[in-house]
């Protein structure tokens, strides 16, 4: 039996409201015990000790919403080296988004990434499929056979459905198989050629700006089809105190939606773009400090469910452009984590939520193993040391592609080990 005890740690788990000083007892990839309570347990037969020095332990974290090249654009990232990042940043399970070439709307596709995932991933890859075939928005895909084949989700990826009734046979179509389905909501008419949030700065540095309606007005339909079919719907990724009311709405009348921000949204605004600086062209694009402010109260009060990082990697030939030409999106699955302690360093959010956010929630929404300590769950966690101070420095990305909003930033708070079903994936 291989075995790992962690010893004099600060156990994080949301799962069960804990967070006390205590051990974390692994054996054969399962959790056998964890918490204050396991300290006198004793350890197992030649298991590994390892001293936490105070260090926390924490569930591993669940990114549900991660773009990958493999196929199509492998240049840009493959299943292994996402997942190689993914370790190092603390994530042990990743929804991988359907947004390949050809885009994941079949059987086949789906049993290809979870055939290549087995081969060569070091973490958890669960794929989700596209919503409609090939993302055009209007026939839909078979969405029993996706989900019979592994299939966690449904998803248009960037892309967001025009047609209303579309959307509502999809929703209605979903809430009979259990599935929910995650969308981003731009309207393309509103959004047109805006490159940034559209603000005094935007016109400032003479470039087209995409109003916080063309999110909110998709996102306020959507929400509306969610209550007409009760189907499960998932806002992927708002950005604007504007949405955050309108799904607190929809929640106080009983709908059965949830709703995710990414990382950047949550610690970066419209101003980081200073001198036109293409790392931080995102859609939706970086909001006004306002909509950031509201956006981790959101979070606080669980207006907003979860984090995500939006992982999409770009290359230099798209990226190293002038602004208005430059491809939206930004990698993060290495810097989830760290940037994330920026909210619980800087008072605005406790631990036990962050983490709840981060990995307890997502795994919970989209019917996942993993995001808790629990007793008999598989033993996919994370060690670190969360004051560690550290720069994010382009030679150190694991990523193929090196589009980081965080490049040259100081973190505090460092993964030292991740686990995952009990073998060990990475040690700083």
């Amino acid at each position: 039996m291989s075995a790992t005890v962690f010893q004099n740690a600060r156990v994080v788990d949301p799962s069960r409201g804990k967070d006390e000083h205590g051990t974390v007892i692994v054996a054969d990839g399962k959790i056998l015990a964890a918490g204050a309570d396991a300290q006198n347990q004793g350890a197992p037969e030649n298991a590994d000790i390892v001293d936490c020095q105070g260090h926390a332990v924490i569930p591993g974290l669940v990114d549900s919403r991660v773009f990958i090249g493999e196929p199509g654009a492998e240049h840009r990232e493959t299943i292994a080296s996402a997942s190689r990042a993914a370790a190092a940043g603390g994530v042990t399970s990743v929804i991988m988004m359907p947004d390949t070439t050809p885009v994941i709307d079949d059987v086949a596709l789906v049993e290809f990434v979870k055939r290549t995932a087995r081969d060569t991933a070091t973490i958890n890859i669960f794929p989700a499929a596209s919503v409609t075939k090939g993302f055009a928005g209007k026939e839909l895909s078979e969405f029993g056979l996706l989900h019979e084949a592994g299939a966690v989700m449904l998803t248009e990826g960037r892309s967001t459905i025009n047609n209303a009734l579309v959307m509502r046979r999809a929703l209605t179509y979903a809430r009979d198989l259990g599935i929910t389905i995650a969308h981003e909501t731009q309207d393309p008419h509103l959004a047109s050629s805006g490159v940034m949030n559209e603000g005094l700065f935007a016109s400032w540095l003479g470039l087209p700006g995409i109003p916080r309606e063309a999110e909110t007005i998709p996102l306020s339909r959507d929400l509306m089809l969610a209550a007409l079919t009760g189907g499960r719907y998932h806002a992927a990724k708002i950005s604007t105190a504007m949405s955050a009311a309108a799904i607190a709405r929809a929640k106080d009348d009983g709908a059965d939606v949830s709703a995710g921000i990414s990382i950047n949204h949550l610690t970066l605004n419209e101003n980081d773009i200073g001198d036109y600086r293409t790392f931080f062209r995102l859609s939706p694009p970086l909001r006004t400090e306002d909509d950031r402010v509201a956006m981790v109260e959101a979070l606080k009060t669980g207006i907003v469910d979860i984090i995500v990082s939006s992982h999409d990697p770009q290359d230099v030939d798209t990226k190293r452009l002038p602004f208005a030409e430059a491809e939206a999106g930004a990698i993060g699955l290495e810097t989830l984590l760290a940037a994330a302690l920026r909210l619980y360093h800087n008072g605005d959010l406790p631990l036990m939520r962050l983490v709840e956010c981060l990995a307890t929630a997502p795994a919970r929404l989209f019917g996942l193993p993993g995001g808790t300590l629990k007793p008999g769950a598989d033993a996919d966690l994370v060690l670190v040391d969360l004051d560690a101070p550290w720069i994010v420095r382009e030679t150190d990305i694991r990523s193929l592609s090196k589009n980081t909003c965080f490049e040259g930033a100081r973190m505090q708070g460092r993964v030292l080990q991740t686990m995952v079903a009990g073998r060990t994936v990475f040690t700083a």
